[in-house]
């Protein structure tokens, strides 16, 4: 961040940091920050009014206020997360901060390494797509990564009660909107980078500079650890100046993996020419099951202690989460969204399921990346036997114009296979009447969510409710 210029002469105490101008206070500072709805600029008066004595901006007002001071910066989103650290006492340098960026897998990551280090005895937070924890209190999540101001005092809660460990799920936007900025990173991992945001980013290379980003701005005292499988693994690593690490599952890393036995109960993983059995399911969560062990051993564990509490923890949830029925129908409960994610948890699923059928239930976003919707049904069409197209949350479309999309990426031998009901609890309930002993009912695109956003309404929905609603479990 670079400033520019200075105008005014206040000098009193500033009360408070906020780029939210309805919730400025006499004497704040307000940074006027350019967002993807509204532009702070437009507010500058609004947060004088209300008693801002300080604006932080980009561009000027054409008419100066004498009795505030203003500070012209080439990058007000930039300067908020440096101001929100140093307002709040730059609470990241009191612990280690681990950041986990990636498509998919940042939730388990990140949630599996807050439980492994509760798991020895420490205090730790985490900000996650599920829930936040300062240490074992829950602060319910709105974002994946929160904005500058809300995070940075969730982690001065962090640091005054004690946690050593913090573990961060940090999105793309998060990296590209700065609300990273001004934070100390004791380490980053890589999961994977598949299609995802193109409604934001526009381009997948854009997307996948956003996540890079934050590789090239770890310092040179944190680790960097990435996914080797992913093709895009060592792209991270090409510009950080932080100690580079590797896991994969196919080649040599650091950290290599094997899985051995794979049942609904869970894994028998190799992990360093040792064997664990885990209670996770698929290649995709023995690739975060590694990310896990090697964040761990870098932060100085001792990695035969991690395999040993590694075998205690289980699934996040809404993340391939099983459901037994008194029949012998297994459904599975998860948070894929992307095509890859749909891919990833289908593939395990053929891999157990044995002679039973897989019945996919599985919609989009609506007001999102629209190019993924005919993808991620051909994905759920190839591994599937039979397919039902459904609502997710459809916020401002029509779920039917969603569902459309969707149908319109599948040929004619798989739309054959494939019904279209709108009404995802009816959707449910055709899959378990379909539903036979020994099948696999794959519930996709909510996971941990207990809502639809509908017309900007979020109405109470669980995947896992209407689940043992249904079977009465």
């Amino acid at each position: 961040m670079t400033v520019k210029n200075y105008y005014g002469e206040f000098s009193g105490e500033i009360a408070g940091v906020q780029s939210d101008s309805r919730k400025i206070e006499p004497d704040f500072l307000f940074v006027a920050v350019k967002g993807t709805q509204s532009d702070g600029h437009d507010y500058m008066n609004a947060a004088i009014e209300k008693g801002a004595k300080a604006i932080v901006c980009e561009t000027l007002p054409v008419k100066l206020n004498d009795a505030v001071s203003y500070l012209q910066v080439d990058d007000s989103a930039e300067a908020l997360g440096l101001l929100a650290s140093q307002w709040f006492g730059n609470p990241s340098q009191r612990f280690k901060l681990v950041g986990v960026t990636g498509t998919n897998g940042k939730t388990t990551v990140a949630t599996l390494l807050y439980r492994l280090f509760k798991g020895f005895g420490h205090k730790a937070g985490l900000f996650s797509t599920v829930r936040n924890y300062v240490d074992d209190a829950i602060v319910d999540a709105t974002h994946t990564t929160p904005d500058p101001i809300e995070m940075n005092r969730l982690m001065r809660q962090m640091a005054d009660v004690g946690c050593e460990y913090v573990f961060m799920e940090v999105s793309s936007h998060a990296v590209d909107q700065k609300r990273i900025a001004g934070l100390t990173f004791a380490g980053g991992i890589f999961s994977n980078l598949t299609r995802d945001h193109l409604d934001y980013h526009k381009t997948v290379d854009a997307y996948l500079k956003a996540k890079k980003n934050f590789f090239d701005k770890l310092p040179k005292e944190a680790f960097a650890l990435t996914n080797t499988d992913d093709k895009n693994g060592l792209v991270m690593l090409q510009n950080t100046r932080a100690a580079k690490h590797t896991y994969s599952i196919w080649s040599l890393a650091d950290f290599k993996g094997r899985i051995l036995e794979n049942h609904f109960e869970g894994m028998l993983l190799e992990i360093n020419r040792k064997e664990v059995a885990v209670r996770f399911i698929g290649k995709f969560n023995a690739c975060n099951l590694l990310a896990v062990t090697g964040a761990a051993c870098l932060l100085g564990k001792n990695e035969d202690d991690v395999l040993t509490l590694l075998s205690t923890l289980t699934p996040v949830d809404g993340r391939f989460e099983p459901i037994r029925s008194a029949g012998g129908v297994t459904v599975i409960v998860d948070y894929a969204h992307t095509p890859d994610a749909l891919t990833n948890v289908l593939t395990s699923i053929r891999q157990i399921v044995g002679k039973g059928s897989v019945i996919t239930v599985v919609g989009a976003g609506g007001n999102r990346d629209r190019g993924k919707r005919p993808l991620m049904a051909q994905e759920a069409a190839k591994y599937s036997d039979k397919l039902i197209l459904t609502s997710d949350n459809p916020r401002f479309e029509e779920p039917d114009e969603i569902i459309a999309d969707m149908y319109a990426g599948l040929n004619s031998e798989q739309q054959q296979l494939t019904a279209c009901i709108a009404n995802r609890k009816e959707a449910i309930k055709t899959a378990a009447l379909l539903a036979q002993k020994d099948d696999v009912i794959l519930i996709a695109g909510k996971g941990h969510e207990n809502y639809q956003d509908i017309k900007g309404v979020k109405h109470h929905f669980d995947d896992k409710e209407v689940v043992k609603e249904i079977f009465n479990l």
